[in-house]
């Protein structure tokens, strides 16, 4: 795997080099395993999940409050599969217990995964940092100004202008052959046209998660748990008009039970940070969700609220992969072009994508490996096709490694599902529909997005890195039925773009909603219906925020933070 060579944009990354050119962990002394926690403990705020908005609530929180974070995964730090940009895909490929990513297969039949470990999806996904647009910050009600200072806080410590090498300057420049305009250079801003967008990996190839947000944190106001995986949220009901929050039940790593409660006043409370499956299952294992699912399990109602779980979206992602005949860098999401019409086009790159091993015997963010499988319809997906896949890619020449995706992800999107429990374990994936283009608009803004692809693929400035003998249709045949050549159910798919888009469809792992804003919080985030309780994280999503929703996720753990703790201060 060749050495990534990055540079740093924010000059006010300078005042923590230290730490981050550092491949060492942080001296985190709030840090500690669950199995060694009180089994009664008091906080002012108790937080389940240190994911992408989790940390920078938690650090925020803390500079004066006492906070407990909680999560049900390891750290980060030390685990190569996680911080190495060469590694990439490494985590995701991992189905052992303790891996930091959990697959989850989706009732559509798209492999997807949940993240598993302190830092969230962080942790595990391609880098790409890019900001929402304006009128998106303006529909959700956040105040500008203190949104923008929120993303500069995230950014100061874990954002970086990435390096535009041959093949992504190929794609950028045929993005603006093919109309894509304007060229808005680097920046984090969502604007459309052409851009390059910020990336969460520092010049030396390590990554930067939201765990690192917590070295923002006061230390004597935060205690952070691992591998403590909560059961449920403990509710006050007796002389009360509205069920109230005031504790959790979780259990260790050996399976010791412990109970964290609120301390007494009335500004104290539990937030829910668990991400768009772990929220609105948590809620429903509580007693808070629809009422007849949760006697079907035999769960005390708490609150009959039929739309916990409801809204869940995932924004398909289908690509093209186009061989090429001269060597490409190894690159993960850097050019972004943000059209007009609801399609963003991205692209990865290189004759390894997922490192380690030689020979390269990988497609990153799209191998098999990790579940990428669109060599097969989505019901046909299963873990014997992958394995077959696998080996088979394993017996390709080197040169069909060589060349990149270019990729569409459509914005929203319109199409929704919803979600379910299957069983009492919070550990255990719930069942999740996400109805991949049942929306008609959605699968046109995938025909367009493949179209504008098809373009590029065509244009002058990206003519080097394709073979003039491969056509348009060859290349779309070949993404259907290679690396791993299992016959798809259609066998020449290059006919319907819109067949194309169904048979090919991938999850980008930006999934949201089920607990969404106006629905089941209010604009301050507060569960509906009951007392001391908040949901905080991509659930509450309505839509994917941009192109691509970490720096969101992240900034919103920071901006409603600040809020919690303004008013906190204020009375």
């Amino acid at each position: 795997m060749a050495v990534w060579c990055w540079g740093i944009f924010c000059a006010a990354v300078l005042f923590f080099h230290d730490f981050c050119a550092s491949e060492k962990a942080p001296n985190y002394s709030f840090m500690q395993n669950a199995a060694s926690a009180p089994s009664v403990s008091y906080y002012d705020y108790i937080i389940v999940g240190g994911g992408t908005a989790g940390c920078p609530l938690a650090a925020t929180l803390s500079q004066n409050s006492s906070v407990l974070l909680l999560e049900r995964g390891g750290s980060p730090y030390g685990n190569p599969n996680i911080t190495d940009l060469s590694s990439f895909g490494a985590a995701l490929s991992d189905l052992s217990p303790t891996s930091p990513s959990q697959r989850f297969i989706s009732e559509d039949g798209v492999i997807n995964a949940r993240a598993r470990v302190l830092g969230g999806g962080s942790c595990l996904n391609a880098g790409f940092y890019t900001r929402a647009p304006p009128d998106y910050v303006r529909d959700a009600g956040w105040d500008g100004r203190l949104a923008n200072e929120s993303y500069d806080w995230v950014e100061k410590m874990v954002a970086f202008k990435p390096p535009m090498r041959q093949w992504q300057s190929a794609v950028r420049d045929g993005l603006l052959e093919v109309g894509v305009l304007p060229n808005n250079g680097f920046t984090y801003d969502h604007l459309y046209g052409t851009k390059v967008g910020g990336t969460i990996f520092d010049p030396k190839g390590q990554r930067h998660t939201a765990a690192d947000l917590l070295e923002y944190a006061n230390p004597a106001g935060l205690t952070v748990l691992l591998h403590a995986s909560v059961h449920k949220i403990l509710f006050r009901l007796k002389g009360k008009v509205r069920p109230l929050a005031h504790g959790v039940a979780f259990r260790d790593s050996k399976g010791a039970k412990h109970r964290a409660y609120l301390k007494n006043g009335h500004k104290n409370e539990i937030i829910i940070s668990s991400g768009a499956l772990g929220s609105p299952q948590l809620l429903m294992l509580s007693g808070v969700g629809p009422a007849e699912q949760l006697k079907f399990h035999n769960i005390t109602v708490v609150l009959d609220q039929p739309l916990v779980g409801q809204g869940m979206s995932d924004n398909p992602m289908n690509a093209i992969f186009v061989p090429s005949p001269l060597p490409v860098e190894v690159s993960l999401i850097q050019v972004v072009g943000i059209t007009q019409f609801g399609s963003y086009i991205e692209a990865a790159s290189g004759e390894n994508f997922a490192g380690g091993a030689s020979p390269p015997r990988d497609y990153g963010m799209f191998s098999p490996k990790i579940g990428q499988l669109s060599t097969l319809p989505p019901k046909q997906r299963t873990q014997k096709a992958i394995n077959k896949a696998v080996e088979y890619m394993n017996q390709l020449e080197d040169t069909a490694f060589r060349g990149g995706f270019i990729l569409e992800k459509i914005m929203g999107p319109i199409s929704t599902g919803h979600l379910k429990l299957r069983n009492l374990n919070p550990n255990d994936n719930p069942s999740v529909t996400f109805n991949y283009f049942k929306e008609p608009q959605d699968l046109s803004r995938c025909v367009q997005g493949i179209q504008i692809i098809e373009k590029i693929i065509d244009s002058k400035a990206f003519s080097k890195f394709r073979y003039n003998f491969m056509s348009l249709p060859t290349l779309l045949n070949m993404t259907a039925s290679a690396p791993v050549n299992l016959l798809p159910r259609h066998s020449n798919v290059s006919t319907s773009l819109e067949q194309y888009c169904k048979d090919t469809v991938m999850t980008i792992w930006h999934y949201h909603g089920g607990c969404q804003v106006g629905k089941v919080v209010d604009e301050d985030y507060k569960v509906l219906g009951v007392d001391a309780l908040r949901v905080i994280d991509g659930s509450t999503f309505k839509y994917s925020p941009g192109t691509n929703p970490q720096a969101t996720v992240m900034m919103l753990g920071r901006y409603m933070g600040v809020k919690i703790l303004s008013k906190r201060l204020a009375e």
